[in-house]
């Protein structure tokens, strides 16, 4: 069970979180170079490559409640005095996804970034509120406002660092998909004249 959790925060970090960039670039690029690239194939992959994360994902949650529901504390959240906020969060990384199999909604570019965000809408609520807290941290012992702000500064200087590295991935991730999808064209096309 620690392996399959290792794997999903492996695949969480180094695809999931940068599919909000990875879905921009695309926009970018079907904006600026009409029909040229296979944007909409790669858009498809995307599709199929959450509906998939959230069965596997879901499925081992669901694992993970049944073996040790200790851990999980399900019953706590789903019930206690932010249930909604739980509810809302489970919902949209659970329903919302599998709405992508609807082939209409999951060829629009913005539908696909609303799905991707309520996925991770936990996680960006998790983020915002560790921020706002360490911007409000009157409690820490010091010699006044200036450490104060030189913890600030130095915490959004990694925050922004770290959206950059996420959207630098993200274009990578981009181009090389894209950049497979033309390699396989080109192979076609020559296979096809070669032959026909």
């Amino acid at each position: 069970m620690e392996v399959s959790k290792r794997i999903i925060e492996i695949i969480d970090s180094n695809l999931i979180y940068c599919l909000i960039p990875i879905i921009l670039t695309l926009i970018l690029v079907e904006l600026f170079f009409k029909n040229r690239f296979e944007t909409r194939k790669t858009l498809n992959l995307i599709r199929w490559l959450i509906i998939i994360y959230t069965i596997v994902t879901f499925t081992f949650y669901l694992i993970g409640m049944a073996m040790n529901p200790d851990e999980y504390a399900f019953i706590n959240r789903a019930t206690g005095p932010y249930a909604w906020a739980y509810w809302i969060m489970f919902l949209s990384a659970l329903i919302l996804p599998l709405t992508l199999l609807i082939k209409k909604l999951a060829s629009k570019f913005w539908y696909v970034i609303l799905v991707v965000f309520g996925m991770k809408s936990g996680m960006y609520f998790e983020r915002f509120v560790i921020i706002m807290t360490s911007f409000h941290r009157d409690y820490l012992p010091g010699n006044g406002n200036a450490e104060l702000e030189n913890g600030n500064t130095e915490l959004i200087d990694l925050f922004a660092f770290g959206i950059g590295m996420i959207f630098l991935q993200g274009l990578i991730i981009t181009i090389l998909t894209l950049g497979i999808f033309e390699i396989i064209k080109r192979k076609k096309t020559v296979y096809n004249n070669l032959y026909n």
